[in-house]
């Protein structure tokens, strides 16, 4: 089974496994940094990890379209219920078995209002087991916590991390959570979509490949990466 990565650019996520399309936070139509529109791309699932514009995004119109099933926290998913979408509502430290893999939710720290400033629970992260037993970890929009450790300690193939600092971790923090993640490969996200996130990738990545064993792999909106 075949597991292929790709980056849309800001923090929206595309994964393939096998037969099944995922999108993550598919915030298209509207964000400078995206590859693609809202309508040129499709989804048999849809994960969210808060409820910020930027990343429940285009949910609603490619979820409708598709008939996408959305994977969130329960206080998401009762929203997206009430915009008639299919949901499998979550929380944190649980996992549930679905067909592109065991996906567990853990901890970020950030806020999650909705849209319509409604209430969007608590950020989350995922960690996903694939069939062909790869370990992806989406950090969502995070500070650095401690804890990070713990997931590390799963054996991650790929971290997928913000570095854009003001709302996320910036460089330096995304150094010290990747020291404790120790993954096999990690891709920078959150970065250069506006000014106020202007980082240097290539500059983190010398910092992370001299101090640590990671393979760092700077993306642009729309590149693939076969794990």
């Amino acid at each position: 089974m075949d597991t292929i990565y790709t980056w849309y650019g800001h923090a929206t996520h595309g994964l393939k496994v096998g037969k099944h399309q995922l999108l993550i936070d598919p915030y298209f139509n509207g964000n400078p940094a995206a590859s693609q529109k809202a309508e040129e791309v499709s989804a048999d699932f849809i994960l969210i990890t808060h409820g910020h514009g930027d990343h429940v995004g285009d949910t609603l119109e490619i979820a409708k379209r598709c008939d996408s099933l959305c994977i969130s926290n329960s206080e998401i998913c009762a929203w997206l219920r009430k915009q008639k979408l299919t949901t499998h509502a979550m929380h944190i430290g649980g996992g549930h078995e679905f067909p592109f893999g065991y996906l567990k939710l853990t901890q970020a720290l950030h806020g999650s209002p909705l849209p319509d400033g409604g209430y969007g629970g608590n950020p989350a992260g995922f960690l996903l087991n694939t069939p062909d037993n790869k370990k992806i970890y989406f950090a969502g929009d995070t500070g650095l916590f401690g804890d990070m450790k713990l997931i590390g300690d799963e054996g991650l193939d790929l971290a997928l991390l913000p570095i854009g600092d003001n709302y996320t971790m910036g460089p330096d923090d995304a150094l010290l959570a990747v020291k404790l993640l120790r993954p096999k490969k990690v891709i920078p996200t959150h970065y250069n979509t506006w000014e106020l996130l202007s980082q240097d990738p290539f500059a983190w990545k010398e910092r992370i490949e001299a101090e640590t064993e990671t393979e760092v792999l700077v993306l642009n909106p729309g590149e693939s990466l076969a794990l």
